[in-house]
């Protein structure tokens, strides 16, 4: 379909109630979902969807703005408005305690972190609890932002005995690799995941619009001994992953 029976009037106005901005998102969305639209193509410029639907300016841009804050369009300076590639879901085992880097090596995607935080700091109460420490105890806190491909998939924050890593800096790949190299890697850990919404902060960062479903993990590591040494909560995009379990029926 070309873009003047696209962008229609009678196309848009067809997109159910509401404002004539989210009518005009409709009608992108479902163009964008039933392939009208390709991946990696451009759509018109927002002047000639103006013409070409009768509407503003005003309206054309906000319609398209929220399709770039949801991640469905990627605006390029100078070269115009194209379709995102879609996301490609990632399956996670719960079986298994391996790091970001490794999950996605065994995927064959290349991976890498945009640090947010790399700091030694006082722990909060949920880190003093979490991780059995005393006043006066230190603990490092690594944020980042995780990306497979070109694809923001989750924020991750660790939080780790300070004795353990005394220098967060020094942390450039995988964390785990870090620890094992000061013979503290954990070799077990349990995980709670829920779901919640993204805020406008993680939305942005995971180039997702606010509100946005996610699921939000809390896993505690434990070294060999017993002793608790990581405390990481993470925010991971709804719609890139999928965390599988197998599960065995007792014995009777």
């Amino acid at each position: 379909m070309n873009a003047v029976d696209l962008f229609k009037p009678d196309r848009v106005a067809a997109m159910g109630p509401g404002p004539l901005y989210l009518r005009l998102r409709r009608l992108l969305e479902e163009a964008i979902t039933g392939g009208l639209i390709g991946e990696g193509e451009a759509i018109p410029t927002e002047r000639d969807i103006a013409e070409l639907a009768d509407l503003s300016r005003v309206t054309v841009r906000r319609a398209v703005d929220d399709l770039v804050k949801q991640g469905r369009l990627i605006r390029r300076h100078g070269s115009g408005t194209f379709v995102a590639p879609s996301v490609a879901r990632v399956e996670q085992s719960l079986s298994l305690l391996t790091s970001f880097t490794e999950d996605m090596a065994r995927r064959g995607l290349s991976s890498r972190s945009e640090w947010l935080e790399r700091a030694v700091v006082a722990p909060s109460p949920d880190e003093m609890m979490v991780l059995g420490l005393s006043v006066g105890d230190m603990v490092s806190r690594l944020e980042r932002l995780r990306i497979a491909g070109d694809v923001p998939m989750a924020i991750e924050r660790a939080s780790i005995i300070g004795t353990y890593l005394p220098d967060p800096a020094s942390v450039s790949g995988s964390l785990y690799d870090a620890l094992e190299e000061r013979s503290a890697r954990p070799i077990r850990a349990t995980q709670r995941i829920s779901a919640r919404n993204l805020d406008e902060r993680e939305a942005v960062l995971l180039k997702v619009a606010p509100g946005e479903a996610a699921l939000y993990i809390e896993r505690v590591s434990y070294l060999p001994g017993g002793r608790v040494i990581e405390f990481t909560r993470s925010v991971y995009r709804g719609d890139a992953y999928d965390f599988v379990a197998e599960l065995k029926i007792p014995e009777h």
